[in-house]
């Protein structure tokens, strides 16, 4: 990876005031995040609520050599990973990937996202009231759900350093949760009751090593992509240039590290057959080590969901009010709330959004169908860098070798071919809404640049002939 030098000289970020990235724009949010903030961001949303069910999933694709894809999506996930770098420090500006893609091709990549963010905070507000909260308490899912919003929505109001720092506590007991996997797997494995001939056993009956990798992988991707939300907050960081690498590249070699040793604790010690049947499959080390009780690690479990949704939640406000503010939303959507200056209009409606598809979706059928989304979005942005590339955008940004966008452009389509067919009618339905919606706001803007050109052409007929200007002002007026 390399940076690169701009021709002009521009001031540092480190001011609410200053614009983000040192241009000399201001910002209505307030930027607070720091390096560690948004390293345990970026963190604690990658470390969410994927591998604490996926692991089982990903077992009964790939066999028992579950690392195996874990290490593939890891790579595939650095190539996207690499042009959202370049990007967040190009135009840091809450909107993200919309920000780009429209600047690249038009709205209706932002559409898609903003669909994509919604939908996986519907999927983890039922994940939430799914089975590890029927470990203390049996409710029904969709009320559950509900009033979990509720509560997610104020914590995203009250402000974005509470909520980031919410989220490191909520990260440090995730992690946390995640090491006792691991410690627990090599405990079976010292006293003789684990397995390790099955961390090499990669392919099932059906399916050969080469097939068993690839739809692995596209389950454990799932696993990797929260890292897309961090963009949305370039503009409520201090200093995204510096900051924004140097966080998103350690947080996915960390989750990274984490995840591969889960995956080599969890096969080594649970018979894979059984990895795979079960719904919370890190819970069957627990139950296979013992001495760990298992309603505490079904606490660690809930954190971790409520946690993703938090992060998720604050991306899809910040990709609201981006939108808006770029005139493809309403422009009541950019309003921000005194004091705290969090965008409590995106935050309000995004969560009734978020509401309504999980009183209506399952979870299976929302997490297939964000997978599809996510991939549309990440194709666009890897496409977004070679377009934009004639842009210079900020000074001194992080800049990737374009070998790696250009991969990260084959690795959606390679990972889009393994998407089952009902999967995609679902996912071409939402990007139908969102082409139309990017037709109707692309018009919009489109009216509107006439309508400003026509009173810049009245304005300079004043100057230079104010009694013909006035002639012809009376002729529209009576027109």
């Amino acid at each position: 990876m390399a940076r690169r030098g701009g021709n002009s000289t521009r001031a540092q970020a480190g001011t609410d005031t200053a614009a983000p990235g040192g241009t000399g724009e201001g910002t209505a949010l307030k930027r607070a995040l720091t390096t560690p903030l948004l390293y345990f961001f970026i963190l604690g949303d990658v470390l969410g609520a994927g591998v604490y069910v996926l692991v089982g999933q990903v077992a009964a694709d790939a066999g028992g050599a579950v690392w195996v894809p874990l290490v593939v999506a890891l790579l595939l996930a650095l190539l996207t990973a690499a042009s959202y770098a370049e990007l967040a420090t190009k135009y840091p500006r809450a909107g993200g990937a919309s920000h780009y893609a429209t600047r690249a091709f038009g709205p209706f990549a932002g559409f898609c996202m903003l669909a994509a963010g919604v939908v996986s905070v519907a999927a983890l507000a039922r994940g939430f009231g799914g089975d590890y909260l029927s470990a203390f308490v049996t409710l029904p899912v969709g009320l559950v759900a509900v009033l979990f919003l509720a509560l997610l929505a104020l914590i995203n109001a009250r402000g974005i350093k509470e909520s980031t720092r919410a989220n490191v506590v909520a990260t440090l007991i995730e992690v946390g949760g995640l090491m006792v996997i691991i410690v627990l797997g090599a405990w079976l494995l010292l006293r003789g009751d684990g397995d390790v001939g099955r961390l090499t056993q990669l392919g099932t009956p059906e399916k050969g090593a080469a097939a068993a990798v690839l739809s692995g992988s596209v389950l454990a991707y799932y696993s990797f992509v929260g890292f897309e939300t961090s963009v949305n907050v370039a503009e409520e960081t201090r200093n995204p240039r510096r900051s924004y690498p140097r966080a998103l590249f350690g947080a996915l070699a960390t989750a990274g590290a984490v995840y591969v040793l889960v995956g080599l604790a969890a096969s080594a010690a649970v018979p894979t057959t059984r990895l795979a049947e079960s719904s919370g499959p890190l819970l069957e080390v627990v139950k296979e080590a013992g001495g760990v009780p298992e309603r505490l690690f079904s606490a660690i479990a809930l954190v971790a969901v409520a946690n993703g949704a938090l992060l998720t939640g604050i991306m899809s406000s910040r990709l609201t009010y981006g939108m808006a503010r770029d005139g493809l939303l309403p422009s009541a959507l950019t309003k921000v709330l005194p004091g705290r200056r969090t965008p409590w209009a995106a935050i309000a409606v995004t969560t009734v959004l978020a509401m309504l598809l999980a009183l209506t979706g399952s979870v299976a059928t929302l997490a297939s169908t964000l997978v599809l989304l996510l991939l549309i979005v990440f194709l666009m942005v890897n496409t977004a860098v070679l377009v934009l590339r004639r842009d210079e955008g900020e000074a001194d940004h992080f800049r990737t070798p374009t070998v790696l966008p250009v991969l990260g452009i084959a690795s959606c389509v390679l990972l889009a071919t393994q998407i089952e067919g009902a999967v995609w009618l679902r996912g071409l339905t939402i990007v139908a809404v969102g082409a139309l919606l990017g037709a109707v706001a692309t018009a919009r803007r489109k009216r509107s640049a006439h309508g400003d050109g026509r009173k810049e052409e009245r304005a300079a007929a004043v100057q230079t002939d104010p009694s013909g200007a006035q002639d012809q002002n009376r002729s529209h007026e009576h027109t």
